[in-house]
């Protein structure tokens, strides 16, 4: 018994005695790095500093943003006023109109550790990458990894056999895809999306005013005059759509019809994931993913070679590629996905847009006045499980004769919302974002008087 208590004594001691040199060690170690930090000490404490100020909950202090006296500001939220934004300006106008994700901002604030990333001032100066990849390239592999990762753990996209191109948001690559795709049409290619449809695919499109592509408006205008082999048809098809959330096909058949899928919205906090996308050419937004839409990051997957290189050269002419600083963050915030198992982002997000969208069908589940577009529950493979909807935007309807102007009433009870005609819609449906702050929300919905209830 005594040997036995005396051979456990040794093990307790021999225990401390690694146990404190390994502290000293790892203190050793960290105490040595303390003392080699220089600019990036002084730039982690102003860092520090500006994310400490609160501004009430209401607003945010930034290291680019206003600055007084030597010292940044607040920048106050919609309807809130003060150095610290803790006053409540009324009457209130409820902001509901841009796709702003600004819902994401508290999840990105509890991760403030595996987000945060500290930029040297000599980072990546040059134009492009040093060393090139294997096809010549000068891009980042190791943010093409990340890209290909999230999209393996969400099932969302197939990635293998298809081609990663950067673009400035995914805004950049839809001309980007329009050009490649109408470059070796004899004639000016037809641009066409079904209504509603995102307005930017018209307004771009026409913009540019190229010889090579020219919009033309509704699909259904052309479903069944699409044989003529001189003129290429190029088919904008959003899914899940945007504004309405619902899934959608490409409409336009036959050799001549070339289909650009945008598939920015299609991640489990807005949509079920029913089975991987694997069309021949899909756009994705950072913005959208993980909220940073300042960011500007998209990117594209492409089967096709020749479209591959064609995207690729339109971003090169156009803007010689697409910032370090935004690749270096895109790849910090992708990793934090990633290495936390790629869940608790789209649990997080999910679980705000589902109680936004289960309110606002409740408010309006007592009126009359107004409807919204269904979205039926639906087997989702990320979650294994049917889940409710929770769609980005809300289409609205104005339901009484006399309104035919849904902006107008809408804006008459303080609520901005997004109108009809931008979409080619009537302008009885205007679109409510979902995506805004808190603030916004809480204000959007307790503006009742107007015949939600």
């Amino acid at each position: 018994m005594a040997k036995h208590v005396c051979l456990l004594l040794c093990s307790i001691i021999l225990n401390i005695v690694f146990s404190g040199l390994y502290l000293n060690v790892k203190w050793g170690e960290v105490s040595s790095l303390s003392t080699q930090l220089s600019w990036s000490r002084e730039a982690a404490i102003e860092a520090e500093e500006v994310a400490a100020i609160s501004c009430s909950g209401h607003g945010r202090a930034f290291l680019d943003g206003l600055v007084v006296d030597g010292k940044p500001v607040c920048e106050c939220y919609s309807c809130y006023t003060a150095p610290d934004c803790s006053l409540l300006s009324l009457p209130c106008v409820a902001d509901v109109d841009d796709g702003n994700p600004m819902y994401m901002e508290p999840y990105w604030m509890s991760k403030k550790e595996s987000s945060g990333v500290l930029v040297s001032g000599w980072h990546r100066m040059g134009y492009t990458y040093i060393p090139v990849d294997d096809d010549g390239r000068k891009l980042s592999t190791e943010l093409e990894k990340y890209i290909r990762k999230v999209h393996e753990l969400v099932g969302n996209a197939e990635t293998e056999g298809r081609h990663v191109v950067f673009g400035t948001g995914s805004t950049q690559l839809l001309n980007a895809a329009v050009n490649a795709l109408s470059s070796n049409s004899s004639s000016p290619a037809f641009v066409v999306a079904s209504i509603p449809f995102y307005p930017v695919y018209k307004s771009q499109t026409e913009l540019f005013q190229s010889r090579a592509y020219e919009f033309k408006g509704d699909t259904s205008l052309w479903k069944n005059k699409t044989s003529n082999e001189n003129v290429t048809f190029i088919e904008f098809v959003t899914s899940p759509n945007n504004p309405g959330g619902q899934f959608k096909e490409s409409v336009l058949t036959g050799p001549s019809v070339k289909t650009i899928h945008d598939r920015v919205y299609y991640w489990p906090h807005y949509t079920a994931i029913t089975t991987p996308a694997a069309e021949d050419l899909m756009l994705f937004s950072i913005s959208k993913l993980t909220g940073h839409a300042g960011s500007r990051f998209g990117w594209a997957l492409v089967k096709d070679e020749v479209v591959h290189q064609k995207m690729d050269s339109y971003v090169m002419h156009n803007t010689i590629g697409v910032s370090h600083d935004t690749k270096l963050r895109v790849l910090k915030l992708l990793k934090a996905i990633v290495d936390e198992g790629g869940r608790e982002i789209f649990e997080s997000g999910h679980k705000i847009m589902k109680e936004r969208w289960e309110g606002l069908t409740t408010i309006l589940s007592y009126s009359s006045r107004f409807s919204l577009q269904h979205i039926p529950p639906q087997f989702c493979s990320f979650y294994q499980r049917v889940r409710e909807p929770s769609p980005a935007y809300a289409w609205l309807k104005c339901e009484r004769e006399e309104d035919e102007d849904c902006y107008q009433v809408l804006k008459e009870a303080g609520i901005l919302g997004r109108r009809g005609r931008l979409f080619e819609a009537e302008d009885r449906y205007v679109r409510l974002s979902l995506l805004k702050s808190q603030e916004d929300f809480d204000s959007f919905v307790q503006l009742r008087n107007i015949g939600f209830c």
